[in-house]
């Protein structure tokens, strides 16, 4: 078991990605690690978090949140958790998710389905316009903003979700399956676009597939059974 007490201090943002580095090898050693930490970005990455009260009122001291990052910045988390309402933010702000069902409203046009996520940050008007336009061109669906899910192909649809992940311009695109529900010809096309976009903005993309032809066109290729790494390799 190793305890460490506020290892990150004084360190480079680098430096704390190091930390984590040194951390994970210590646990695919079978090591526990317990780290006490006001670092956000190390809390963000640990299994399991213990939330103690801010400042000097009533909370001071007192376990205030317990569990795994995703149940403590969840909307059902405790509402006097300050580390869950970062972690929620965080989440919202630097990470865009594509899902595979497409996760499209209804009743929404393209162009009302990829602003959402600026509006939940209170975006001005115009700005919002300005970056939903954007996005949309560089997912080629300017022609079809005003159409809604319904008149829209299954590609067109993903291309959508595609571009309202990228519009509040995150650190880190998530794709779940994106080409799960997609004919090949179709497939291959949203696998162009998400590699030109990661590329054009610089983007840290995680992919989720089954998709061999997706897979074979990665960086880096880490492979899951039950959980669990089993293999890694470059691309």
């Amino acid at each position: 078991m190793f305890v460490l007490d506020e290892p990150s201090v004084g360190l480079h943002p680098l430096g704390v990605r190091v930390l984590l580095g040194i951390r994970d090898r210590l646990v695919k050693t079978g090591a526990t690690v317990h780290v006490i930490e006001h670092d956000l970005d190390m809390i963000a990455n640990v299994d399991w978090i213990i939330d103690m009260g801010l400042g000097g009122g009533e909370a001071c001291g007192r376990v205030i949140a317990t569990g795994t990052p995703a149940q403590v910045s969840s909307d059902t988390g405790p509402a006097g958790s300050a580390t869950g309402r970062y972690l929620a933010a965080a989440r919202r702000d630097r990470i865009g998710y594509v899902f595979q069902n497409f996760g499209l409203i209804p009743v929404l046009s393209a162009a009302e389905s990829v602003e959402v996520p600026l509006r939940l940050r209170h975006m001005e008007r115009g700005q919002r316009d300005e970056r939903v336009a954007e996005v949309l061109e560089l997912v080629g669906l300017t022609r079809h903003a005003g159409q809604r899910p319904g008149e829209l192909s299954g590609g067109q649809q993903q291309r959508v979700g595609v571009a309202r992940a990228l519009v509040a311009r995150p650190e880190v695109l998530i794709a779940d399956e994106p080409t799960g529900q997609l004919d090949s010809e179709t497939a291959e096309r949203i696998m162009d676009l998400i590699l030109e976009v990661t590329r054009i903005r610089g983007t840290a993309t995680v992919v989720a597939t089954h998709d061999p032809l997706l897979i074979s066109r990665a960086d880096e290729v880490l492979e899951l059974r039950d959980g669990r790494v089993v293999a890694g390799h470059p691309g």
